[in-house]
């Protein structure tokens, strides 16, 4: 039985049971923005997943600049003050409160009209450096418990969060809404392929349990019917204490876990300690907060197919 204990917001419920993009308050009575020089909506994303649904979304409507740099690691990101400056300047503000505490004050004092949280859009959870689908009861779920910002790398919630995202830009230009709303669909569209690649690939698996360096894939180990074991929390830079590594070699040999996965944009010192000590083989699993050269694929659809590939060969899907 999946654990899933999720946040009580009223706004959050507003926004979903009627579809409605949450929008910061401010003066004026129409949501359409003044656009730049070059006719372009100028919409500032906070990082990667914000920035692929804008580029998919807005198509050549808009003109997209992303706050964290192509190898930065976002949970990390300090803002210099002309970042800050420039915020206040945005025609749409798009962002996940949560993961970059930097980031969400400075949004917070920009008062840009069109601002979307992506985490109102969709439902979040609780996670900590155990999700899966039986753990053995609620009290395996517990360590280092909090709301677990990482909805882009679940399918279905990231579609949830395009919807919203295409509203917003309805909304903010409402000249070109039709190309929005038929740009949201082509991307729901690919989301749910993707999603049904997953289903399908990770149906009949040897094990059902994965040991990952930073515990982002909750949500995607929830929709799948995995069990996601992390070295850390949903913090990658936590260190987990010796009971733990104890603990985890434990469940390996129990779970016959083959791989210990590391990511692109952290140490992978503890995952390859923790594999060596337990005869295991190490690999990347993406969080997909930023594309790099190290990344294995260009945007983000290709490196969830690497990211599923890796997976099936870890978990001996058959």
């Amino acid at each position: 039985m999946n654990v899933r204990r999720l946040i009580p917001t009223t706004a959050l419920a507003g926004a979903v049971a009627l579809g409605v993009v949450s929008l910061s308050a401010c003066s004026g009575t129409s949501d359409a923005a003044d656009k730049g020089s070059d006719g372009k909506l100028d919409v500032v994303a906070s990082f990667y997943p914000m920035q692929y649904l804008a580029e998919q979304i807005g198509g050549g409507h808009v003109a997209v600049n992303t706050l964290t740099r192509p190898g930065v690691e976002p949970h990390d990101l300090e803002l210099k003050p002309r970042q800050i400056g420039e915020l206040g300047e945005a025609d749409v503000i798009l962002y996940l409160k949560g993961i970059q505490p930097a980031v969400d004050d400075a949004i917070a004092q920009a008062g840009v009209k069109n601002t979307v949280d992506a985490a109102t859009l969709t439902e979040l959870e609780e996670h900590g450096t155990e999700v899966g689908h039986d753990h053995g009861g609620e009290e395996a779920h517990e360590g280092e418990a909090g709301a677990d910002p990482h909805i882009w790398l679940d399918p279905v919630k990231y579609a949830e969060v395009a919807r919203g995202v295409g509203s917003a830009l309805e909304k903010a230009d409402p000249d070109h809404a039709a190309d929005y709303k038929k740009n949201t669909e082509a991307l729901v569209k690919k989301l749910g392929d993707l999603d049904t690649a997953f289903e399908t690939g990770l149906k009949n698996t040897a094990t059902k349990t994965f040991i990952t360096t930073h515990s982002a894939f909750g949500y995607l180990a929830e929709r799948y019917g995995l069990d996601q074991e992390g070295i850390s929390g949903v913090d990658p830079e936590s260190e987990p204490s010796p009971a733990r590594i104890k603990e985890l070699q434990d469940i390996a040999a129990k779970d016959k876990v083959s791989t210990v996965f590391f990511e692109t944009l952290a140490s992978d010192k503890t995952a390859k300690t923790l594999a060596g000590d337990a005869g295991l083989k190490t690999d990347v699993l993406d969080p997909l907060e930023g594309i790099t050269k190290q990344s294995r694929g260009d945007d983000y659809i290709e490196v969830m197919q690497s990211n599923l590939a890796a997976l099936k060969k870890a978990l001996g899907a058959r």
